[in-house]
């Protein structure tokens, strides 16, 4: 069975077709084909409000792509999931009807919430019991943050803070203010808080800096790897360091909501784990061929 996920973020959008592998119950995915191109939608939305006749073309283009690799791998069921961006874009549905109308596909505008819930189910398997845990996953346009007790999610909640949206400019005091507070009122006096990291500038920064054996980093090391990077310009961070130019101008933004986070979560520690939304979407996917 061949399955495949793709995800429409504010910055980027990405398709994964995985095989489904079952080792005496224990299921797995084992990728065999990912593919990510740079759309950046959020910078028509954050901008103007609305998706650009020329990112429409490109939604579709890419789609049409999409498609054709899922019928060349013979995949069996897929689910294409879009965040931030499309969501609130004023010609978001618009778009999507005529995507579903002239390619057959359905793209479905989930909420910060069912973002959160999708990457929490695959998340939640790397927690250890008696630990406290917050999971920030920065995206292009929104930031998703989630606190466990051990494996159990206790609350969650979604801000209007992400990468892209503040390099745009688009970010006011006031949400970050509701982030902080948020942060304040279910994090305070809480015993070590370990910060769970996802999204693609986070798990790139750890590629430059040094972990402990359990694969942690301390906030400090988050911090030098950061003032490494600004060293850099754009065309420095693309041409040496090997950065997609979406990432290399991003990549900052991203990293102070992340440690924003942590500073108010009094939180020392990260880890990064290799998973992301496609890997929710892909677990829904099975779930429901399987329902």
């Amino acid at each position: 069975m061949k399955i495949a996920a793709i995800d429409i973020g504010s910055n980027a959008a990405r398709m994964q077709i995985s095989s489904v592998l079952n080792d005496e119950g224990r299921i797995s995915f084992k990728k065999i084909e990912y593919v990510r191109f740079a759309l950046r939608l959020g910078h028509d939305v954050f901008s103007s409000g609305k998706i650009h006749y020329e990112s429409e073309a490109r939604i579709k283009k890419l789609l049409t792509v999409y498609k054709l690799l899922m019928e060349l791998h013979e995949v069996d069921a897929y689910l294409i999931c879009a965040t931030s961006a499309l969501r609130e874009a004023e010609n978001g549905l618009n778009i999507c009807e005529r995507v579903k109308l002239e390619l057959g596909m359905t793209i479905n505008l989930i909420s910060g919430e069912k973002e959160a819930e999708m990457i929490n189910n695959v998340i939640v398997h790397e927690l250890e019991d008696n630990k406290t845990y917050l999971h920030i996953d920065v995206g292009g346009g929104s930031t998703e943050l989630n606190l466990y007790n051990g494996k159990v999610k206790e609350t969650s909640q979604s801000f209007k803070i992400g990468s892209v949206r503040l390099m745009e400019g688009k970010v006011t005091k006031d949400v970050w203010k509701k982030m902080h507070n948020w942060i304040q009122e279910h994090v305070h006096n809480r015993p070590e808080i370990i910060s769970i990291g996802t999204g693609g500038n986070i798990s790139k920064l750890f590629e430059f800096l040094e972990k402990d054996e359990n694969g942690l980093a301390d906030i400090q090391r988050l911090e030098e790897a950061q003032k490494y990077l600004s060293q850099f310009t754009m065309e420095e961070k693309i041409n040496k360091l090997k950065m997609n130019p979406d990432r290399a101008d991003v990549i900052e933004y991203a990293s102070e909501i992340y440690f924003s986070a942590m500073k108010w979560a009094k939180s020392t520690k990260m880890f990064v784990p290799d998973l992301g939304l496609k890997d929710g979407i892909m677990l829904e996917v099975y779930q429901n061929l399987k329902s």
